[in-house]
This record gives structure tokens, C-alpha cells and sequence, in this order.
């Protein structure tokens, strides 16, 4: 599986959510040896970790027209 990695690697004190892809710090670690069913899990939680960083104003990650394939 991919990971969500945008290469702008900021962490947010408050959350502990990366400002790029929104993942927290031992996400990002253990993704590489995380099962796909983990991995999946993961993925599945940052939407809305993304919107409530937009809200904040603290996100730094791809637009969500820069996400469409």
C-alpha cells in the first residue's frame, strides 16, 4: 500500500498529526512494517484528521483537488 507521505513533515504539538499527511508519529514510523489491514486502518482515519487540520488552518498537504488521480 502507498504511503500518504507528501514529504512536508511538521508535526502539530496539539494533535501530535502530521501537518502534511496527518498521521501521527508512531504512524509514520511503523508504516513501512504495518499489515495492509493496519495501513488501511490508518488511511481510513485521516480524512477527517485533514478536515480538522483545515479547519485550524494548520494543514500543509495537497488540496483536495491536488489529491484526485
Amino acid at each position: 500500500m502507498t504511503s500518504p507521505c507528501v514529504n512536508v513533515c511538521e508535526m502539530d504539538a496539539a494533535s501530535g498529526w502530521c501537518r502534511g499527511c496527518a498521521r501521527r508519529i508512531d504512524e509514520i514510523a511503523g508504516w513501512g512494517m504495518a499489515a495492509p489491514a493496519t495501513q488501511q486502518r490508518i488511511l481510513d482515519m485521516l480524512p477527517p484528521r485533514r478536515a480538522e487540520l483545515q479547519r485550524q488552518g494548520l494543514w500543509l498537504g495537497p488540496t483536495q483537488e491536488e489529491q484526485q488521480p
